[in-house]
Parts: C-alpha cells; structure tokens; sequence
C-alpha cells in the first residue's frame, strides 16, 4: 500500500513539472508571416484541447476514485479496522492533491490560450448574449456557437414561450439548458474553467441571457408594440406637418415685411453715379436667399424626422443609426479634434504672444533711433524704418518655422506638397523682382537720397518722392513722376544736388564766351554784379569766376556761386542768365560767341537801342517764381 501511494505522488509531481509541448511558462512569440502564424496557433489550440480533454479524462477518472475511496472510508467508519482506515485517509488525501494539480495545471493552460485564442459568439438579432471557446466532444467552438444561436432563433418563434420552462438540467460531465425536451446548449468544465466560474454559475448567467433575448424580442414584435410603434409614427409626421406648415408662415411673414421694405431697406448700391444694383434687383437677390433658406430649414427637418421615424421599428434602427451616423460622426470627428488639438493651441498662443512683446520690444527700439533718443555709432537714424522691417520680416519667417509643427495638418503630405509648391512659385515668380528688391536694400544702407532730396539719376533729374524695396520714384521740374526700378538705380550713377546744400552748400555754375577784345577784368566784375543780384546766391562764400578755357575766337568764362536751395536750380540758372544779359548789355559788350557772325558795315549793333542811350541803367528786377506750393515744377 505504502508502494501505491508513493506512485501517487510521483503521478502528480509529473503532472506539476511537465511542461506542454510548444509552451513553457509564457506563451509563445507571434511569428512574423501571417500563415505561419495561423497555423502555428491552429496546431497550439489543437494540442491545449488535446491536453485539457486528457486531464478531464483523468479529472473524471480521479473523481470515480475518490467517490469509491469515500464510500470505502464510510463503510470502515462502523468498523474497528483502524489502520486499513489510515491507509483509505493517506490514499483520499494523495487523489485530492492530485486533483487540485491537475486543476491548477488547467487552468495555466487557460490562460495561455486565452491569449490568443479566439472566441465565438452566440448572436440573437445582432446582439451577442455570450461567446463560445471550447469544443466539446466532436463539435468545435464555432459549430456549437451556430448550433445554439440557430435553436435560440427556433425558440423565439414559439408564440407562447414560458422563460420558467428554460431550465437547468446537471449531468455527469455537463449541465445542459433545456427547454422541453430539447438541449440548447451543454456547459462543461473546460467551459467553467475558461470563465474562471463553477458549471452552475456559468449555466445560470447563459440561461439569464437566452432568456432577456427571447423575452425582448417577442416584446418588440407583439401586435401591442406594433401600435404603439404606429401610433408614435403618426405623431411624429403629424408634428412634422405643423413644424413645416408653421416654417413656411415664418418665411412667408419675413418675406412680406422685406417687400413692405422695398424703398427704405432695399435703395440699390451705387458707385458714384454708376448704379449697377437697383432696388428691384437687390429685393430679388435677398428674396432668393430667403427661399434657399427656407428649404434648407425644411430639408434639414426632413432629415431629423427620419431617423426619429426609423429609431421607432426595430428593424429600420440601423437605418436610423446610419442617418444620425452621417451627421454625429462628422462633428463627433470635429469635436474630438479640436479637443485634442487643444494643446497645440495653447502652444501656438504662448509662441504668438512671445513674438508679439518681442515686435514691441523691437519697434520700441526702432523708434528710439529714429527720434534721435537711442544713438549707435555708425547706425543713422534713417535706417531705423527699413531695418525694421527687415527685422519684422524675419521675426515673423522665425515665428512661422516655430509655429508651423503645430499646425493642423502639418505632417500630411498633401500640407507639404502645397507649401512646397507655393516655396516655389514664389520661387520663380520673383525671380525678377529679387534683383530689385536687393538693390533696394543696399540703396537703403548706402544713403545714396533720401525723400525730397534734388537727384539726377541717369538722365532723369528731379526731386525724390518715394523709394521702396522694389522702385524709386521721382518727380521732375515738369511735374513728370518717373518710377525706376532699383536695380536700374544701381547700375547708374546718381548725383545728389540736396546732401550738402544745408551745410557747404551746393554750387552752381553757368559759361558764356566772350571775345579776345574784351577784358577779362571787365568780364569778371560784370558776372560777378550778376550773381549778386540774384537772392538765392550765397554772398559767403562768395561767387567766382573761372576761365576754363582759351579758345580760337574766345574765351570761355565760367561762374560758380553757392546756393542752399537746391531744389531751386532751374528758377536760379535763369535768374542768373537774365541777369548776366543785363548786366553785359549794359556795359556794352556784346555776346559775340560761340557762333554769332556780325558784318560792321555801318549797321546797328546787337546791344538793344535801350542800352545804349546815356541815360539808360540796368534794372534790377527780377521774375518772382510761382508759389512754394505749386512743387519742383515752381523751379
């Protein structure tokens, strides 16, 4: 005996320390390939169902074993044989270990499956009461899942169905769901095992739910749910009716009030005197959004009575789901994106309110220099303005690199692919408008003019009224405003009549010729007396006469005076040479040269009559300019 109990033990502890072919203590990796990995968990499910029958064969066998140790004990019990009573006790005990091992070694067997293990479901009417995972005898877990949903079906058409009359009925291996005489379903161990809960408590809770379907489907399709369910239809419309019939009132009611309007809302938009939309047209124009309105309100009634209409039967429900469905799923998809962009948005906020001080604090700086307050050696304060631009431009560009990742939509490749071709036709499309926007900026920093400045640029001369990053525009002496693009500046030379006008002062110069016969004395004073007559000339520094040249038949005289108005030249070069005239008319010389020829035969000279009587003196008047608000053009 003591041989018999030792082969007991030794029978559980192999049963204990095995392990499974194809499983140790984890369960296996998932293969790569798709097949393989099916097969391998087919061949995995076969064996453990292999495995779990054998030790419900031993289980059972054990069970018999105890039973008969049991009977055994209770027949010694009103014997005296007390040591045959210790051997029956050693032996129960060793049968009771045994069976808890093999327990316990069900259930690990469970839980690896239940990692990968796929369950079926016995559905009623797209509702799924419970799922199937074991085979039992010869029928696998999908075939009883079918077999009994197909016998629930059958079940609910009995019109007078008892849901007392389901009952429980134990057995020796199962307990079956009887109704009648007919088996729904057999719960087993292994099924016990699987949901981790006795036989009877798993029988109870898939009667519980055989029982709910077929009480709510015979509920659902009784002739009293059939008229309720019609009754509520016809309310339904009925409210309908009058939320239409009331709907067209109200635009009806809007409509008249807009018509009775007609001279004091609707007076036609004008341009001027052009009217290009009358009264008429623009009553008809609000009177057709009115109507499209109108049947956009009504057509949107429509839509949420349906679902309301389908939700009513049980079988259109999945209609009515797939209405709402069509309107829920897109704002619920909205809704759930803003709620998860939401920090993004925070972000963008704090980046944006960062890059705004960092604008102000800049433009503070801006501001400083140009009123003169901040001073940094070699920056002028002209600068200030289109440095900060320039400034502003890449703060922004560096704010939109920064910002750009938590934009909506900035990792999909279409945002990409867009942004990308936008990159290039800005690329491409200012590829002639880079030159002058370079040129622009190194006019800006070369302070070549500035606005108002007199400039002669090319062979165009006149006053500067603007000069962006792109074009320089002027304004001439005959009120002609030119626009020259940057880069044409910049191939050019530019003469500046304006930079040192307030200082040193810009010299103007004029050249006459006078023949070998006059004295260049003489000639010096009278252009001299002419310069000083004119009021615009400086007299310190005071003008001068150069002799630029000694030619053939003359001499070539030239006068330079200073002068601070700048923009004044063409009114002072006249002055100047109307004075000159005077002034050598007066003193008798005559402007014989470059190209004048005179034949002294007797006849009057070239000097008017005027000038030549003795009491005549040469007057000083001078011809005033138009006013100072009349332009360059004044000049």
């Amino acid at each position: 005996m003591r041989f018999y109990t030792l082969g007991l033990w030794l029978l559980c502890l192999s049963l204990f320390i095995t392990p499974r072919a194809g499983y140790a203590q984890t369960p296996p990796a998932k293969p790569a390939a798709t097949v393989t990995k099916d097969s391998v968990r087919t061949l995995g499910l076969s064996t453990d169902m292999g495995r779990l029958q054998r030790l419900d064969s031993l289980r059972r066998q054990n069970t018999a074993q105890l039973a008969q140790l049991q009977q055994e004990l209770l027949g010694l019990k009103s014997g005296p044989n007390r040591s045959r009573e210790r051997e029956l006790l050693t032996q129960f005990q060793a049968l009771r270990t045994v069976d808890s091992m093999r327990q316990v070694r069900a259930h690990r067997y469970i839980d690896s499956l239940k990692q990968f293990a796929r369950g079926y479901p016995v559905v009623a009417h797209a509702d799924t009461l419970f799922y199937v995972y074991t085979r039992f005898g010869p029928f696998r877990p999908q075939e009883r899942a079918a077999l009994t949903t197909s016998k629930i079906l059958e079940l609910e058409k009995q019109a007078f169905f008892r849901p007392d009359s389901l009952r429980l009925v134990p057995s020796e291996q199962t307990v079956d769901l009887m109704y009648a005489d007919r088996v729904l379903q057999s719960v087993s161990d292994n099924d016990a095992l699987w949901q981790n809960v006795s036989k009877d408590s798993l029988a109870r809770q898939h009667q519980q739910a055989i029982i709910r379907a077929i009480t709510a489907y015979q509920k659902a399709n009784s002739v009293k749910t059939y008229l309720r369910q019609a009754g509520l239809t016809l309310l339904v419309l009925l409210v309908f009716f009058f939320a239409v019939k009331y709907i067209n009132r109200l635009f009806g009611w809007v409509r008249g009030k807009l018509v009775a309007r007609k001279g004091t809302w609707f007076t036609g938009m004008k341009m001027g005197t052009y009217e290009f939309f009358n009264a008429d047209w623009q009553l008809n124009a609000v009177l057709l959004l009115l109507t499209i309105l109108q049947w956009t309100v009504i057509l949107l009634t429509i839509y949420l009575v349906l679902p309301i209409v389908f939700s009513i039967f049980p079988g259109t429900q999945n209609i009515a789901d797939m209405l709402v469905g069509y309107v829920l799923n897109p704002v619920r998809k909205i809704l759930h994106s803003v709620w998860n962009y939401l920090p993004n948005l925070f972000t963008i906020i704090v980046i944006v309110a960062v890059f705004r001080y960092v604008l102000k604090f800049i433009y503070s700086l801006k501001e400083g220099i140009r009123q003169g307050t901040l001073t940094i050696d070699g920056f002028y304060p002209d600068w200030a303005d289109p440095t900060y631009q320039i400034v502003r431009v890449l703060v922004f560009a560096f704010a939109l690199v920064v910002v750009f990742p938590y934009l909506p939509g900035s990792d999909s490749p279409i945002f990409q692919g867009v942004s990308v071709f936008l990159g290039f036709l800005l690329t491409f499309g200012s590829a002639g408008s880079l030159s002058n926007v370079v040129a622009g900026l190194v006019l800006t920093y070369m302070r070549a003019f500035k606005i108002g400045d007199r400039v002669k640029i090319g062979d165009v001369t006149g006053d500067v009224l603007e000069k962006t990053l792109l074009v320089t525009r002027i304004r001439t002496v005959k009120n002609e405003e030119i626009t020259i693009p940057n880069s044409s500046v910049m191939s050019s030379h530019t003469t500046n009549y304006s930079t040192a006008a307030p200082t040193r002062g810009l010299i103007l110069h004029t050249t006459i010729t006078i023949g070998y016969d006059v004295p260049w004395k003489q000639v010096h004073a009278l252009m001299l007396a002419a310069a000083a007559q004119v009021e615009e000339l400086l007299p310190d520094p005071a003008p001068f006469i150069l002799q630029t040249s000694l030619d053939d038949f003359y001499v070539s005289y030239q006068l330079n005076a200073y002068t601070r108005a700048a923009g004044a030249q063409a009114g002072i070069y006249s002055r100047i040479h109307q004075n000159i005239q005077d002034q050598f008319n007066a003193a008798g010389v005559e402007i014989m040269s470059p190209h004048y020829r005179a034949a002294r035969d007797g006849n009057q000279t070239t000097i008017p009559a005027s000038y030549l009587s003795a009491d005549y003196v040469a007057p000083s008047f001078r011809v005033e300019p138009p006013a100072a608000s009349s332009g360059p053009a004044a000049h």
